[in-house]
């Protein structure tokens, strides 16, 4: 009957003492230092190497071991192979980091607040991406209206879009930290959006009031006084300067474009502020290295000459 077992695949050969004699069996497996596993023994180490087990396991102290990778992130094995070859790896930026100079820092501050500038513009325009098609569908198949005022209200209700967007952005924090991860700069934008498009709807629904002669409705400020994440400084009063550059740029606005101006420009000057706590950070650095070159007896010509400038502008 072997040739039965072959056809239909029967794994009655897996057990060696099946065939045998319960007795012989039974004395067999008492009496030999070999021991067979059964059938059913060998399905429940199978059933229990495949399951994976929901506790973590424990060393011989009975503490749990930790989960943590062997490798760092970069590696593409991240089952801790090759781990004796990332023991001493070191990422490329912190190597970077630490063979800048000084100038190459402040460099990267700086661009680094101009990229923030340039991201939020990016944004803004991603915002607005119905009101250019818009723009652009008039100015390549305009009707006789739209050519004689040449895509006027197209162009201004992108300018307004843009504007406005740029403004709810900046107030709501976007971009004002380097550490946080982009879905959340991406939820910063979408609300951002559409607090835009409830502005619109007010707006429509004050004109709408106004034309039939109904009461004003009024609305609760779209825009906190706080932003939508962390700030990444704290509120600070205005200067007289800053107070009538503020009361100069609220001029040029709507008064119902006012409030978003104001968070913006408070936003602003939070941004302005953290470069600058970061360029002086950088600043005091140097000022301590030279310190230790100078009480070590290994200060440069170029540490003096610093000393004597940062020395004039601490006085002026």
């Amino acid at each position: 009957m072997g040739w039965w077992h072959s056809l239909w695949g029967s794994n009655t050969t897996d057990d060696p003492l099946q065939k045998l004699d319960p007795k012989l069996r039974e004395y067999l497996e008492k009496e030999s230092p070999v021991r067979y596993p059964t059938t059913a023994e060998q399905q429940q180490q199978q059933q229990q190497s495949q399951s994976p087990s929901p506790y973590p396991q424990k060393t011989e102290h009975g503490q749990q071991q930790p989960h943590e990778s062997a490798v760092p992130k970069e590696s593409q094995f991240q089952d801790g192979r090759y781990a004796h070859l990332w023991k001493n790896y070191r990422p490329l930026a912190e190597i970077e980091a630490e063979t800048k100079s000084d100038q190459e820092k402040i460099m990267d501050v700086l661009e680094g607040y101009k990229e923030r500038k340039s991201q939020i513009g990016k944004a803004a325009l991603e915002n607005c991406a119905l009101e250019q098609v818009d723009w652009r569908s008039c100015m390549s198949n305009p009707n006789f209206t739209e050519r004689f005022t040449m895509c006027r209200a197209q162009i201004k209700k992108f300018e307004r879009c843009y504007n406005m967007q740029t403004r709810l952005l900046k107030s709501l924090g976007y971009l004002s930290t380097a550490d946080r991860s982009p879905e959340v700069e991406e939820d910063i934008q979408m609300h951002a959006d559409s607090m835009y498009h409830k502005f619109l709807q007010q707006e429509a629904e004050i004109e709408a009031a106004k034309t039939e002669g109904r009461p004003i409705p009024k609305f609760e400020p779209l825009l906190a006084k706080k932003p939508l994440v962390g700030i990444p400084a704290p509120e600070f009063e205005l200067s007289l300067e800053q107070q009538q550059l503020l009361k100069t740029r609220l001029e040029k606005v709507d008064e119902i474009d006012r409030p978003a101006e104001e968070q913006a420009f408070r936003a602003e000057l939070r941004a302005k502020a953290e470069l600058d706590g970061r360029i002086r950070g950088i600043w005091n650095q140097q000022a301590e290295e030279r310190k230790a070159r100078q009480e070590a007896g290994q200060a440069t010509t170029w540490d003096r000459v610093m000393n004597v400038v940062r020395g004039d502008n601490e006085k002026r």
